[in-house]
């Protein structure tokens, strides 16, 4: 799996980093999505695609492997 951000599209909802704190952080001054690990570990696709389906903005792009 790897995964892209938008931070355009990034509303600061923080979803993502309740969900996939290993994954996502963010910005301290505008709480704009930060992608820690574009290329997470198996043990954690389960996470980050709930992350990505909860993104209020749509700002979370996956591609799978395969």
């Amino acid at each position: 799996m790897k995964i892209t951000v938008d931070e355009e599209k990034c509303c600061g909802a923080g979803q993502c980093v309740l969900i996939a704190p290993e994954v996502f952080d963010q910005r301290e001054e505008d709480g704009i999505v930060v992608l820690l690990d574009a290329e997470p570990a198996d043990g954690r696709h389960t996470a980050v695609r709930e992350a990505a389906s909860v993104c209020p903005a749509a700002a979370i792009q996956l591609s799978e492997s395969t």
